[in-house]
């Protein structure tokens, strides 16, 4: 499989930020992208080139009608921390996928999962579903990306960046961090989906470096061209803020994993690998400066005329 034809790929999650990026570089490259959706067609996201199938992961009917056809089968689980429903969403995606001979399927963990078992749901039940996609012996190829850029452009990071300097993350100042945005992560599936031989594989994918707080924030400096200071917050603050976004059992679930690397008892688990998956996945995750630069930030600043376009 050389990626010479055009692919006919379901991508689960092509209505969030991560699948969206997928979804949006894979149909811009000539190949035909169908998800899964329960928001009515004037609520969705753009997503040009990109077929939309009413339903959700729990109606089967709905996962099989996603990949009829499909050829790859991209899956970023939602925000979902519930073990069984987890296994279940897995389930009835790798019957649907062995039903229908998809030649190759790209689970996109959402995170880094530790080797040992934890009592975190966003690990365990990624562990769960890479599980169930191996057990049904899937022809399949696992992504699991650290923490992403993405998430510091928001309004809680946004004007605290460009207007005072301050660059507030839940992860210990001392952490190395392979932080990658979302653009290089649908890189990284679409050279899981093309690349021959990765079947059964694993890559712990990342940034070009390991960045510490400190680091990340001389680079937020550069890109910006001012002083940035990094500011570790505390993981119950930060899941206090996302409850009132996400709701708490979701937000639980999301800080779950801000306050197991608080703990410092896994230090290494977002840093880089030296390169070894970019290459076998033939990608080049840009610098931090380089994303950085790429990004609006005037949106969330006071004076505008100070920050480049």
């Amino acid at each position: 499989m050389g990626g010479q034809n055009p692919m006919r790929v379901a991508v689960v999650g092509a209505t969030g930020f991560q699948g969206g990026a997928m979804a949006r570089l894979l149909a811009a490259r000539g190949h035909r992208v169908r998800t899964l959706t329960r928001r009515p067609a004037g609520d969705r996201p753009p997503l040009p080139g990109t077929d939309f199938v009413p339903g959700s992961l729990a109606d089967e009917a709905a996962v099989w009608q996603l990949l009829e056809d499909a050829t790859h089968l991209v899956v970023t689980m939602p925000l979902v921390y519930d073990a069984e429903r987890v296994r279940g969403y897995a389930t009835a995606l790798a019957d649907a996928a062995l039903g229908m001979g998809v030649e190759r399927v790209v689970f996109n963990t959402n995170t880094r999962v530790p080797q040992a078992s934890t009592t975190v749901p966003a690990f365990e039940t990624r562990r769960i579903a890479e599980q169930v996609f191996r057990d049904r012996r899937l022809p399949l190829v696992v992504l699991r990306p650290p923490v992403y850029l993405d998430n510091l452009f928001s309004p809680w990071n946004g004007p605290g960046l460009v207007n005072e300097g301050v660059l507030g993350y839940p992860l210990p100042a001392a952490a190395p961090v392979a932080w990658i945005s979302h653009r290089d992560l649908a890189e990284a599936v679409h050279g899981a989906l093309t690349r021959p031989g990765l079947e059964d594989r694993a890559f712990d994918i990342g940034g070009a470096v390991s960045l510490t707080g400190p680091d990340l924030a001389a680079a937020f400096g550069r890109g910006l061209g001012r002083a940035v200071r990094y500011v570790p917050l505390r993981p119950e603050l930060f899941e206090r803020g996302l409850a009132r976004l996400l709701g708490p059992e979701t937000a639980a679930g999301v800080a779950g994993i801000y306050h197991y690397l608080a703990t410092g008892g896994d230090p290494l688990l977002m840093a880089g690998d030296d390169g070894e998956s970019a290459d076998a996945l033939g990608v080049s995750p840009a610098p931090v400066e380089e994303w950085v630069t790429r990004q609006p930030w005037q949106v969330w600043s006071n004076d505008t005329e100070d920050l480049p376009a």
